[in-house]
């Protein structure tokens, strides 16, 4: 019997052979990494963005509208408390240049300053006059001041005509030719409308 050194080849015993490397099936892959999606190609990566995009664009245009309106909201409430703290008062401003008329009214009704008039006349119309200066003063520096009429061109914002007459010579028509009252405002505001006579173009004397 022949010995032979080394393995013996035949047909159920060959040469070393390295087994074939088996790919995993999904059924072999854990099932987090089986359910997961293939990754985006690259037209759907570029459609994901711009709709990214155009939601992004959408956000900043709510929020700059957003951003506006408080703006506007602020501005607006701001503006309505300033007006509150400078009208405040006009109810009690109506009152005050109605008591400033009668003092003018009373001083009108004084017989015009002459010579030779009793000292106690003019004693009192100074008296009134300061008075009057003093008072209208403390008026202005709380916002309130008084426009006289007579002379100036008719203004529906500051005068209420009373009556209309034909125009002395040398005045135009639309002049305000007599004052009953003057105008009052309160920081720019119309308080107290003048009441005037205006000079009306084609009125006859019989008007």
């Amino acid at each position: 019997m022949i010995e032979q050194n080394g393995p013996v080849m035949n047909d159920q015993n060959p040469p070393d052979k390295k087994p074939a490397v088996e790919l995993p099936t999904p059924a072999d892959l854990p099932e987090d990494m089986a359910t997961q999606p293939l990754p985006e190609q690259p037209a759907d990566a570029m459609a994901r963005i711009a709709e990214l995009e155009a939601e992004l664009a959408q956000l900043r245009d709510r929020w700059l509208r957003s951003e506006a309106e408080m703006q506007n909201l602020r501005t607006r409430t701001k503006r309505e408390i300033e007006e509150a703290r400078l009208y405040a008062v006009q109810k009690f401003a109506r009152d005050v240049v109605e008591a400033a008329d009668n003092l003018r009214r009373g001083l009108d009704a004084l017989p015009a300053a002459q010579e030779g008039e009793a000292e106690l006349l003019s004693k009192m119309r100074g008296g009134f006059e300061g008075v009057e200066r003093a008072f209208l003063s403390i008026l202005e520096r709380n916002g309130v001041a008084r426009h006289d009429a007579a002379g100036q061109p008719f203004d529906p914002e500051l005068h209420q005509a009373m009556a209309q007459q034909p125009p002395p010579e040398g005045v135009a028509a639309g002049t305000v030719i007599q004052a009953w009252t003057p105008a009052w405002t309160l920081n720019g505001r119309l308080l107290k409308p003048a009441m005037v006579v205006v000079a009306g173009e084609g009125v006859s004397e019989t008007a």
